[in-house]
């Protein structure tokens, strides 16, 4: 079962009020301007970047008592969605949902929008990158992992290529002054784990709510977690920065507005998400997908959050011969 799939699925129990965000919230500040927020993804409905949108709406509409209506602009991996964004008034009257994926995208000069163009509003998931083993594999544990591709290129097993599990790979092993690593990429999160228990590969780059099932029943171990601190569900285990290796790495969704909306506005903006998405209802759906209040951050942490993202994708895409 694939990353978006499993997302949806962990949200079901909240799909009642979730639905309420397809139609219209007619309060009276959405009566008085007529213009609803609208809230740019660039996901199909059932995906992760979907589905935390409208979690993140279910009370960032209340705070703000504003109708906030779906906008779904598809294509060049986010390029489509932030180029619409552009073509709308700076007047904090929208919200971009900004993925892995848009930096992705930026870095391979699909679209000409800068992160200049663009100004943070609120993260709402982090979900670090794992370098996930078979737990009979004496890998497992980090010192054993890092002295094994010393020597020895490791077999990685990531999703489809130029994204950001090769890129987690090759980041880890560069700064590491490790042995390059063999990427095997598959169509999947699936056989990624299926090839990790059979013993065909020795590394899976996964997210914790795509491998926790064979987590928890012992079948696969993580080594290594890509993240500034450690996971509160996986405090056993090192992150690279611990290891002396400053790579940072993670499934990122938050948001943006278009640069230049008033000073008050983008501020109000991001409280009413951060009150929104400190409530109960996200926090349970963060716990459901293995994440915890540490994915929900401000302005401030997330742009810089942003800068990094595309800087690193930016220099290893270079370095995988995706970028001249």
């Amino acid at each position: 079962m694939n990353k978006s799939i499993k997302l949806f699925l962990a949200a079901s129990l909240l799909l009642t009020e979730i639905f309420v965000l397809t139609l219209p919230v007619m309060t009276t500040a959405s009566r008085a301007d007529g213009h609803p927020i609208q809230a740019i993804t660039h996901a199909g409905f059932g995906g992760g970047t979907d589905v935390t949108t409208r979690m993140m709406l279910l009370r960032t509409r209340r705070e703000l008592k504003q109708d906030m209506q779906l906008v779904n602009k598809k294509g060049g991996g986010g390029a489509t969605s932030m180029d619409y964004m552009m073509t709308l008034p700076a007047d904090g009257n929208h919200t971009l949902t900004w993925t892995t994926g848009h930096a992705v995208s930026m870095a391979l000069g699909k679209t000409k929008v800068k992160l200049s163009d663009m100004q943070p509003l609120a993260r709402g998931t982090d979900d670090p990158q794992l370098f996930v083993v078979n737990c009979n594999n004496k890998i497992k544990e980090a010192k054993n992992f890092l002295s094994a591709q010393k020597s020895n290129s490791l077999k990685y097993g990531t999703t489809h290529t130029g994204g950001i599990d090769d890129v987690s790979a090759i980041a880890f092993t560069k700064k590491g002054k490790l042995k390059d690593p063999t990427i095997v990429a598959y169509k999947g999160v699936a056989p990624i784990k299926t090839n990790l228990i059979k013993g065909d590969i020795d590394v899976g780059v996964l997210n914790l709510g795509e491998a926790v099932t064979e987590i928890e029943e012992g079948k696969l171990c993580v080594s290594v977690v890509l993240a500034s601190n450690r996971m509160e569900k996986l405090s056993n285990v090192p992150t690279a920065t611990e290891l002396g290796i400053p790579v940072v790495l993670s499934t990122v969704r938050g948001f943006v507005t278009k640069k230049g909306a008033p000073e008050d506005r983008v501020k109000t903006l991001e409280a009413a998400m951060l009150k929104a998405m400190n409530h109960k209802y996200y926090q349970g759906f963060l716990g459901d997908i293995g994440l915890d209040s540490t994915s929900v951050v401000g302005a401030d942490d997330w742009g810089k959050q942003m800068e990094t993202m595309l800087a690193e994708m930016t220099a290893q895409l270079k370095a995988l011969g995706y970028i001249n």
